[in-house]
């Protein structure tokens, strides 16, 4: 296993010395409140995907929708990193997991791959935020009784443009080809793709590309949130709503 990033050890040190507001909801002086906490193990994943859904996309399931709290949490673990959030996050990626394969029928091992971040982004962050998600998804899935390993076989093959103001087409043609496989051979167990937030899809349909070229086609994809996703009923954390950051 690779060392600790020496960026990711000072901002977990910074987490525990200078504990900050909930994350979710600006109150308290923990990372994560016990309303916040409660609304996220009150999620109830299910089947996701945007519309319109791009070519090859597997078959997708999301914990949540891209609203608060979950969207301030998952912006706090990968912008701001709050490490201290991959676990709680890390389950409810598990849970979107075991509802994609329970989906499928499946209840054997499983082999998360992780939608690769490229090296700017972990430099400037100082952590790979989705490996960190799809390590603690996999402990949660071995717990629950599934084995589950996860393999970071993707990596990027060329630039890409910024995708912000992209239509999903646009997104599509940018990232075609932009991706693929380090490692052609594989364990035979069932591929979910993972990531901490499906918008457009083109990404996951673009990993799922560069997998079937090599001969290891996803079973599904699986992630935190989803925009555009239904919210599911489910428990309202009480404390006072405030302003949606822009």
């Amino acid at each position: 296993m690779a060392p600790p990033h020496p960026q990711a050890a000072l901002l977990a040190l910074l987490d525990l010395v200078l504990p900050a507001p909930c994350a979710g909801c600006r109150a308290g002086r923990s990372p994560l409140c016990p309303g916040c906490a409660e609304a996220l193990t009150a999620l109830r994943p299910g089947p996701a995907g945007p519309i319109p859904r791009p070519a090859g996309l597997p078959e997708l399931h999301a914990a949540a929708a891209y609203a608060d709290p979950v969207r301030r949490l998952l912006i706090a673990h990968k912008e701001r990193g709050a490490l201290r959030l991959a676990h709680p996050l890390g389950l409810a990626l598990a849970g979107a997991v075991h509802s994609a394969l329970h989906a499928r029928g499946w209840d054997g091992p499983v082999l998360l791959v992780p939608m690769p971040s490229t090296r700017p982004a972990v430099r400037a962050r100082g952590q790979d935020a989705t490996l960190r998600l799809a390590r603690r998804a996999a402990r949660e899935l071995r717990r629950r009784g599934r084995p589950a390993e996860v393999a970071p076989v993707l990596r990027h093959a060329r630039a890409v443009a910024d995708q912000a103001g992209l239509s999903a087409a646009q997104r599509r043609r940018n990232l075609h080809g932009a991706l693929t496989v380090r490692h052609a051979s594989l364990p035979p167990h069932p591929l979910v793709l993972v990531d901490d937030l499906v918008t457009t899809g083109a990404s996951l349909a673009e990993a799922a590309r560069a997998l079937r070229a090599h001969g290891h086609p996803p079973h599904a994809a699986a992630t935190v949130a989803a925009a555009g996703r239904r919210s599911r009923p489910g428990h309202r954390p009480g404390h006072r709503p405030g302003p949606q950051p822009g």
